[in-house]
Parts: structure tokens; sequence; C-alpha cells
């Protein structure tokens, strides 16, 4: 009877390995899945990187959290599977990832110098400070609010809110902190200080205010994501998204409710 090695055939040394293939395919799917891209995208950028890299065959599986890819150069073939992390946004990293893959699909690369790549653009690509992020974050919230119809009294306070959520937010998530519970805990916060500045300032929409002081919460990129998977016939993670996206409005929506009832406890609005 053969042996275990004699059924798998010997690599020709004129092929790349295998193994290095196809964790550097796997690592560029990761960063592009945590950096909000949708299936679709993820699908033809790992194949660009496997096959750039020397892969006759790419088969990959997107799941919500993992990947598995099987390639295969020749004759021989190996399946890898790795773990995602938080699903978050991050477009610089996106298009970095996007700029890479295209070099690498014209073997401009070796495998070690494309995981090479890999690694600066998760160190170094350049993010915002958190200052930045949270004063554009209550600018955008504020404007939401002047289209929501609060009133000019109402905008400064939702600003305020809305910039101490988002600190808040990001402190949060540094520390591993579950998203729900997050989501929850800075609606809880932004609500009550964007309609209790709201009351203060003598503003008429402090419902409304309060409302417009949480949409940093609403996960958009998700959403959309979601759907768009669902429509381009990955319907798995596509409803895995989807499920996610509804329970943290469930969330969001706990976190509000629990900001209306601390206003009419505790200050009477």
């Amino acid at each position: 009877m053969d042996t275990l090695e004699n059924l798998i055939p010997e690599d020709s040394g004129s092929a790349p390995a295998l193994e290095p293939v196809a964790m550097v395919a796997l690592d560029a799917g990761r960063m592009l899945m945590e950096a909000g891209a949708n299936a679709t995208s993820i699908d033809e950028l790992v194949a660009k990187f496997a096959r750039g890299l020397g892969a006759d065959r790419v088969d990959l599986r997107i799941g919500y959290a993992s990947l598995a890819i099987t390639i295969g150069i020749h004759e021989n073939g190996i399946t890898r599977m790795r773990e995602v992390g938080h699903l978050g946004v991050n477009q610089r990293v996106d298009q970095e990832l996007r700029h890479l893959a295209n070099r690498v699909s014209q073997q401009e690369f070796s495998t070690e110098q494309a995981r090479a790549e890999l690694t600066r653009i998760a160190a170094k690509t350049p993010r915002h400070s958190t200052w930045v992020m949270g004063i554009a974050v209550g600018l955008a919230c504020a404007a939401f609010g002047r289209l929501l119809k609060v009133d000019w009294l109402g905008t400064g306070p939702v600003f305020l809110a809305a910039m101490i959520g988002q600190l808040v937010r990001r402190e949060l998530l540094t520390r591993q902190v579950n998203v729900f519970i997050c989501a929850t805990l800075v609606s809880l916060l932004s609500s009550a200080i964007g309609g209790l500045g709201a009351h203060w300032a003598g503003s008429m929409e402090i419902k409304t205010a309060m409302i417009a002081s949480i949409l940093l919460l609403v996960p958009g990129v998700p959403s959309v994501n979601a759907q768009s998977d669902i429509l381009d016939g990955h319907p798995t993670l596509g409803s895995a998204r989807a499920v996610t996206v509804a329970v943290i409005l469930i969330f969001v929506a706990v976190g509000l409710w629990l900001g209306q009832v601390l206003l009419v406890k505790a200050f009477g609005i």
C-alpha cells in the first residue's frame, strides 16, 4: 500500500512553493476585509495576488470571520485558512492593497517582496489623528442635524456630542470592548450630551438633536457591503453582515432610549 508521501506529488523545484503563496494571498484578503472591502473585490484581488505569485488555480471561500483559500501550481495543491479580525473601514489601506495587487499581478514582486509590502502597508499606512477624526465626525453629524431640521441653537451641542462620542468610541475599540456594548455606551453618552446641550442652549428640537448626535454609529459601509454581497452571489457573507448591522442598530436604539430616560428622570426634559 502506498504511503501518504507517495500519494502527494513532489514539488518540481521550478514552481513557487505553495505555502508562502497561499499565506500571502490570505493575508491580503484578510487586510482587505478588515479595511471594509466587499466580497467581489476581495475575490478578485486575492486571485491577482495568488496568480501573480505563480498559482495556476485559485479558489477562495469568504466567511464573515475567516477566509479559506485553495491554490494549485501544476499538479500540486494546498488549502489554508486565516482568521479575520474586526471589520472596520480604512480606505487608505484598501487603495494601497489595490495598487499592490495590480503590481503583483504583473509579476513585479516575488513572494517575499509581496509579504514585505503587506507588512509595510499594515504598519506604515498613515492614519488620521484621533482629534481630526473626532472633529470631522462632529461636523458631519452637525450637518446631518441641520438636514433633519435641527435649529442653529441645537447644532453646536450636536457637534460637541458627536465629537465626544467618536473619541470615546475609538478609545473603547482600542481597548477591545465588545462592539455592541460600545455602540450602546456611545449612543447613551452622545444622545444625553446632545439632548442636554440643546436644552441648555434653548433649542426647540431636543429629540432631533439627540438623534443627530448618534448618527456616527450608523454602520453605512457594512450596510452597503451586505446588500452588494447578496446581489453579487455571496448570500452567506451578505446575510451575516446584514444581521450584524441589524444588531448594532438595535443596541444603538437601546442607548438612545436610555439617554432619553436619563434626561427625563434626572433633568425633567
